[in-house]
């Protein structure tokens, strides 16, 4: 497994290095028997020191967790309790979404524009409406199971997944609705 251990405007010794490196191998072991990649970031935040990680898998699934604590080491031990409890909690899901495949996620390549937000008064007339385009980055599309892109969706913590269907053809999204339900829109199969 490759580590990629990074420090923003903070210096990462070879002590915290080897720290993180025997913890998380040991706490991924436990779950996930071919993890690809892992990305750890350290970071400060006024008085508090910021541990973000981030650990692909070898089904194209990723686990994601962050934490915060007054010292280094309590950040990532606090970062690596959530992973702990986040591949635990879904060690069953991976196995059974997974046992019946036999190669990795395909992913597909696509572009992420972030959008500057524009301020909303109502005497004022946009110049033109096009948006003014912040950043433009690469990004995958995975191609999964709606099963399996629930699934990541709530491994990543995040609220809304676009990902090819493999049953369908297509794109398709999910998201966390506002009642805690999981939302679904698959436009092939629009009327």
């Amino acid at each position: 497994m490759r580590y990629q251990i990074s420090g923003r405007q903070i210096d990462i010794g070879d002590a915290l290095q080897v720290h993180v490196k025997n913890e998380l191998g040991s706490i991924i072991e436990k779950y996930a028997q071919r993890p690809t990649d892992a990305q750890i970031i350290f970071s400060r935040n006024a008085h508090e020191f910021v541990c973000e990680t981030t650990v692909h898998l070898s089904t194209g699934l990723s686990a994601q967790a962050s934490a915060r604590a007054t010292e280094i080491y309590a950040a990532f031990d606090k970062c690596g309790e959530k992973m702990d409890k986040q591949l635990r909690r879904y060690k069953r899901r991976l196995k059974d979404h997974h046992k019946d495949r036999s190669e990795p996620v395909e992913l597909s390549g696509a572009a992420s524009y972030i959008l500057a937000a524009g301020e909303d008064t109502e005497d004022s007339e946009p110049e033109t409406l096009q948006p003014m385009i912040i950043a433009e980055m690469e990004t995958k599309i995975p191609s999964l199971s709606v099963g399996e892109a629930v699934m990541q969706m709530e491994i990543a913590g995040a609220p809304v997944l676009v990902f090819h269907n493999e049953k369908g053809a297509g794109v398709n999204v999910v998201y966390r609705r506002e009642d805690g339900n999981i939302g679904w829109i698959d436009p092939t199969n629009a009327a």
